[in-house]
């Protein structure tokens, strides 16, 4: 689910799952942040996963996403990304329903209806000119909507930053994709068109490659995924931090 994250989210969550080509010793022995004591239990696994998706993304994902972008047409490149968020919007269409969130479902539904019909199957995306946005819902909302809030951080390979909910989450999304079902399950076709969702991804993302995070990225790209997926769960209500609730002025 990528259509509905602002690009620096986007940035931000897809690099920390495959990252800059700055990866970091596996030996190394970290600093323990002891605020994310509670939230990052596994720092210790997580930045050796972080480090390895880091070698990944610098020997594998970035020149296939260059070779991608070089041999794509513009037109192209964009038909295809169009794709696979008219699928996404599939998946928000039937979380926004177990969220109860009717008139975003209304939405997507009728996203799906316009770039399926007048799109040529989504390569074109016709449904925000008429003034229906792309919304995100996946299953790790969901679970945070019905009250699975606090989970533990995990960086799993491959993917990059995650919690436990939200990897369980991704395992129901990734069964339900509507891309594995447009061929056969699990065959060849279906494992080459989620192959190339992921290349095209990162392909749109190669421009962030120069952008630079501190010297601790991990703690960085952990920071950014949380807050981001707490903002996503509370649909952007966030706590004002300085509100007249919030600040104990009795501190100063």
């Amino acid at each position: 689910m990528k259509t509905h994250f602002a690009l620096t989210t986007i940035i931000l969550l897809w690099l920390s799952s495959s990252g800059i080509a700055l990866a970091e010793d596996f030996d190394d022995e970290p600093f323990i942040d002891p605020y994310y004591a509670e939230l990052d239990p596994y720092e210790s696994f997580n930045r050796k996963m972080f480090a390895l998706n880091d070698s990944l993304d610098e020997y594998v994902a970035t020149p296939l996403a260059r070779f991608y972008r070089f041999v794509t047409p513009k037109i192209v490149d964009r038909g295809v990304t169009n794709f696979f968020g008219n699928l996404d919007d599939v998946e928000t269409f039937v979380n926004s329903l177990l969220q109860g969130k009717f008139h975003n479902a209304v939405v997507s539904l009728n996203r799906v209806i316009y770039n399926t019909t007048f799109g040529l199957a989504g390569f074109f995306d016709v449904a925000t000119g008429f003034g229906l946005e792309a919304n995100e819902e996946d299953f790790g909302q969901t679970l945070g909507y019905w009250g699975y809030t606090d989970s533990a951080y995990l960086v799993v390979p491959i993917l990059g930053p995650s919690t436990f909910r939200d990897f369980g989450g991704q395992i129901v999304d990734y069964v339900s994709d509507p891309a594995g079902h447009l061929v056969e399950f699990e065959t060849e076709e279906s494992i080459a068109l989620k192959g190339l969702d992921l290349v095209d991804t990162r392909a749109d993302l190669l421009a962030a490659n120069n952008l630079l995070f501190g010297e601790d990225r991990y703690a960085f790209m952990r920071s950014a995924y949380l807050q981001n997926r707490k903002f996503l769960i509370n649909d952007g209500v966030v706590e004002d931090p300085f509100s007249s609730d919030s600040f104990d002025y009795e501190d100063f």
